[in-house]
């Protein structure tokens, strides 16, 4: 997305409806290593607090072929020579 002159952006409406976020609502933008979050207000004392509820919420989006998650590691960087997974 593109930033405005005056610094906005809009939000897309799937990120929006996904937050809850509404007219009126209060957003923050939390500064990570990477990167920027943004957060309802409220959520940015620990942005991380209700992981379980994210990942409930993503669970299925992401196809690895029928892989196992070690399977998929594995693919993804290779095996790791330093482990004995017998």
């Amino acid at each position: 997305m593109r930033v405005t002159e005056k610094g906005q952006v809009t939000i897309p409406k799937e990120i929006r409806d996904r937050l809850g976020i509404k007219p009126g609502s209060n957003v923050e933008f939390v500064v990570a290593d990477k990167g920027v979050m943004l957060v309802k207000n409220g959520d940015a004392t620990d942005a991380f607090e209700d992981f379980d509820a994210w990942a409930r919420s993503v669970e299925g989006t992401f196809d690895t072929n029928g892989m196992t998650a070690d399977k998929y590691i594995d693919w993804l960087r290779g095996p790791r020579d330093d482990l004995d997974r017998h």
